[in-house]
């Protein structure tokens, strides 16, 4: 999960007024303190214009992805149009998660796949029924799972960008072992695996 955005690329642009430490201050605090992790924040651009008593301040976020989100907002102070504006940001922001979030969710008609019936004959058993030997289980699907330190949140967020069934990590806040899968009725469950040694 993104929890800074540091090291951007912030333009500070003040029209119709000296530009001050304090305020370069305070427009760099409030983009670098949006912490979303989806859209990730690539660079920034602030426009602050003062006409008369009205006090403007416009963002321009460039995010991964080609994202380009637009926030402006007009009153009669600065800071407080600053703060609204990041206010609209951030919602645009989780707008976005979510639009990706439901993209990527399966539609309920889409969860059931039809099989191809196949009939076999006995001839293609490895071991025929009077054989006193159990089968040995064998591999269908061999695949390689890495396990990666990272917080439910990011599980999750993971489990709905892949086709994958499951999630497995583990824990940043509590060390375990996590299992990460979504339930039949489309919500989200998780298991923690602890040794009982």
């Amino acid at each position: 999960m993104q929890t800074a955005n540091v090291n951007l690329s912030i333009t500070i642009t003040v029209r119709h007024e000296e530009v001050t430490d304090s305020l370069r201050d305070y427009v760099t605090k409030k983009i670098e303190g949006l912490h979303l992790d989806y859209p990730r924040i690539i660079g920034a651009k602030a426009v602050l214009d003062v006409q008369k008593n009205r006090h403007i301040a416009e963002f321009i976020l460039f995010c991964a992805n080609h994202i380009t989100i637009e926030a402006h907002t007009e009153g009669s102070d600065m800071y407080a149009a600053i703060d609204e504006t990041i206010e609209k940001i951030a919602r645009r922001m989780r707008k976005h998660k979510t639009r990706l979030l439901k993209k990527h969710r399966p539609h309920r008609n889409e969860s059931i796949r039809h099989l191809d019936e196949r009939v076999f004959t006995t001839a293609v058993l490895d071991h025929p029924e009077d054989s006193d030997v159990d089968p040995e289980p064998y591999i269908i699907h061999p695949d390689h799972y890495s396990i990666r330190t990272m917080y439910k949140e990011d599980a999750i967020m993971q489990l709905e960008l892949s086709e994958r069934p499951f999630v497995l990590y583990k824990s940043a806040r509590r060390g375990c072992l996590t299992l990460v899968y979504r339930r039949k009725d489309g919500e989200f469950a998780a298991i923690d695996i602890k040794d009982t040694e």
